[in-house]
């Protein structure tokens, strides 16, 4: 597994936040992680890439535990609240993520992926503080998709994205899919992950309530989508 929870616990003070956390990521997958707001998504997130300490259990990336440096060499990360120093241009930001990755991109590649999403030379020199939050998000997105990395971890990454912003993003991850590159993103949006996600996992109530193709989720919960399927699945839950 290139990412591995097992027994995961995480509390803040006597709350359970993460209760038993056990999932795993394969090689080149794309694995999307759904539930509520407020279900401990981006807290199961930022305690992979050790930002928030554990109470119990382990977690490994490549095989290494998370808590070594060298474990998230490989990773490029989106939180869910993106927010780039204001005082850069967009330019400047991209070059300066470029450079934190190790990547040296050509600038053909850099404008593919800029023109990609839509981010035209007139907005990258615009500060960031001038941005609307749909082209602050896109900044984020394009700064993942130029790392060069193989694992992306992506916390909620379509948020504040127009419809056609999605559809180009998606886009994107496709042509990554295609290198091989592991994904791993939270969203609350099913629909997005059953068009996306080769692997889901629901978490709810502190637990994993299911992990598995959406195929198998909506056999399991007799839904016709992953979202009627969803609501089966909680209720369920709530029931037993």
């Amino acid at each position: 597994m290139i990412i591995s929870c097992q027994q995961v616990v995480k509390c803040y003070a006597s709350k359970v936040v993460l209760d038993e956390i056990d999932f795993g990521i394969k090689q080149g997958e794309f694995f999307g992680l759904v539930g509520m707001n407020g279900s401990g998504k981006s807290t199961l997130i930022k305690a992979i890439l050790d930002l928030v300490g554990i109470n119990a259990g382990t977690i490994t990336i490549q095989d290494r535990p998370h808590r070594s440096v060298n474990a998230r060499e490989n990773i490029a990360y989106l939180p869910d609240r993106f927010s780039p120093p204001v005082h850069l241009r967009g330019q400047d930001f991209i070059q300066y993520m470029l450079k934190l990755h190790g990547n040296d991109c050509d600038q053909d590649e850099i404008e593919v992926v800029l023109e990609g999403l839509e981010l035209d030379k007139e907005i990258m020199r615009e500060s960031v503080n001038k941005l609307s939050k749909g082209m602050t998000q896109k900044l984020g997105l394009a700064s993942c998709l130029l790392s060069g990395k193989s694992i992306l971890i992506l916390d909620e990454p379509m948020s504040g994205l127009d419809p056609r912003a999605r559809v180009l993003f998606k886009k994107q991850l496709a042509q990554l899919k295609q290198r091989g590159v592991t994904v791993f993103f939270s969203s609350h949006v099913l629909a997005d992950v059953e068009e996306m996600a080769d692997t889901m996992a629901v978490l709810h109530n502190r637990k994993i309530y299911f992990s598995g193709s959406p195929e198998q989720f909506k056999l399991q919960f007799h839904g016709e989508n992953v979202e009627q399927a969803y609501m089966n699945c909680i209720e369920n839950k709530v029931k037993s």
